[in-house]
């Protein structure tokens, strides 16, 4: 490897009939060790609306209500990861149209604080 940095895009929890699995298991997080995660997030009335408009994909009709406990399930989930491995958690804003906006925080959230 050329970097030190390595990208692992999940989701944070898989979510089944029997429950909520983890996106990252305890034995995926040992093996990776991790020294930061980021949540890449967006307010649920904009997560709504854009699965609302998907016409990539079949997505299941899931309520506001629903979204919100999802980003709740999703936060749990972080927060332990980051208990586990001692690391921290930076959450950034995804906003409809802003999707500079968004690359900036996750390059700052990478330690690149010009994007460079």
């Amino acid at each position: 490897m050329a970097d030190d940095v390595i990208i692992v895009d999940t989701h944070a929890f898989i979510s089944t009939k029997e429950g909520f699995y983890p996106g990252l298991p305890h034995n995926v997080l040992e093996i990776l060790n991790p020294d930061s995660f980021i949540m890449i997030t967006a307010r649920p009335e904009e997560i709504y609306n854009r699965r609302m408009t998907d016409t990539t994909r079949t997505r299941d009709i899931v309520s506001i209500d629903a979204i919100k406990k999802e980003l709740d399930v999703t936060s749990a989930m972080l927060s332990t990861c980051s208990i586990l491995c001692g690391s921290p958690i930076k959450m950034v804003l995804n906003t409809e149209g802003k999707v500079d906006e968004a690359a900036r925080g996750i390059l700052n959230a990478m330690g690149y604080n010009n994007g460079t």
